[in-house]
């Protein structure tokens, strides 16, 4: 293998990585007193302590850049349109995913929040869907994501409805 055919590849994954990081990054600015806000909300049974979400969120974002990276790598099976697509899908789930952590902690806009997740479900589901005819494992690396942010949509309804003081 050449040099040139080795590194395309590594500099895709490099950017998967960083393209999905940065926004892990921008949602985090936002959560840096997440933990605070949370203890003081009422919140539903079966919601999880907050040491939950960074464990969780960090491999969510792993197989999120994983997948887009098995998406890329296929592309060339494909037509371009099919990988364009993927990609602006992709970049669009990763800015909704940054913009619901704003909404919900830094804005404590329970109502947009609510209806932004389910924007960003509509926009994972339809990444999952093109990365899926790209390459199958691409797709199935979403679902896992896909599971989280509908468990997230179910806790963001209960969380707004017990806190309409807060939210």
């Amino acid at each position: 293998m050449s040099t040139v055919s080795i590194l395309r590849p590594t500099l895709a994954l490099a950017a998967c990585l960083g393209a999905t990081f940065a926004a892990a990054a921008i949602g985090g600015l936002a959560s840096v007193r997440s933990a605070s806000f949370y203890s003081e909300l009422a919140r539903p049974a079966w919601a999880p302590p907050a040491g939950v979400f960074g464990p969780v969120w960090t491999v969510l974002y792993l197989t999120m850049a994983f997948a887009a990276w098995f998406a890329w790598l296929a592309r060339l099976r494909h037509g371009r349109g099919d990988a364009r697509l993927a990609a602006a899908l992709f970049l669009a789930q990763l800015v909704a995913n940054a913009l619901w952590t704003w909404l919900f902690f830094a804005w404590r806009l329970g109502l947009w929040a609510l209806v932004e997740i389910f924007v960003l479900w509509g926009l994972i589901a339809a990444t999952a869907f093109v990365f899926w005819r790209l390459r199958r494992l691409a797709g199935l690396l979403l679902l896992p994501y896909l599971a989280w942010v509908s468990f997230a949509a179910a806790l963001t309804f209960a969380i707004w409805r017990l806190n309409p003081h807060l939210l």
